[in-house]
C-alpha cells in the first residue's frame, strides 16, 4: 500500500534543502518505491513530502541517505499516512 510521508523541517533553509536535493536527487529517482517528491518553504523552516511504494523502502531510503546528511541541529518531524488515492498523469 502506498504511503506519504509529510515531514516538517524546522530550521531547514531553501539553501540547505537545495543543497540536499543536489546532493540526493539523482538517486532519490532510482531508489527502489520512490514515487514523487515535493518540498515547500514554511515559516521557520521547510516541508518535504513524499510517495512512497511502501513504508520499509521509504524508511530504508531516509536512514541510509537522508539522516546521515543533515546538518546535527536539523530534525525533521516525519509523519506517514497510508495512501487512500493516487492519481498520476
Amino acid at each position: 500500500m502506498p504511503i506519504v510521508i509529510t515531514g516538517d523541517v524546522p530550521g531547514q533553509t531553501r539553501e540547505g534543502y537545495e543543497e540536499t536535493i543536489k546532493a540526493l536527487g539523482d538517486a532519490l529517482k532510482g531508489a527502489p518505491g520512490f514515487i514523487m517528491h515535493l518540498g515547500h518553504p514554511l515559516d521557520g523552516g521547510w516541508r518535504v513530502m513524499e510517495v512512497w511504494e511502501s513504508s520499509k523502502a521509504a524508511s530504508e531510503w531516509f536512514a541510509t541517505h537522508v539522516r546521515p546528511s543533515l546538518p546535527p541541529d536539523i530534525k525533521p518531524q516525519r509523519h506517514i499516512q497510508e495512501v487512500h488515492t493516487l492519481i498520476t498523469k
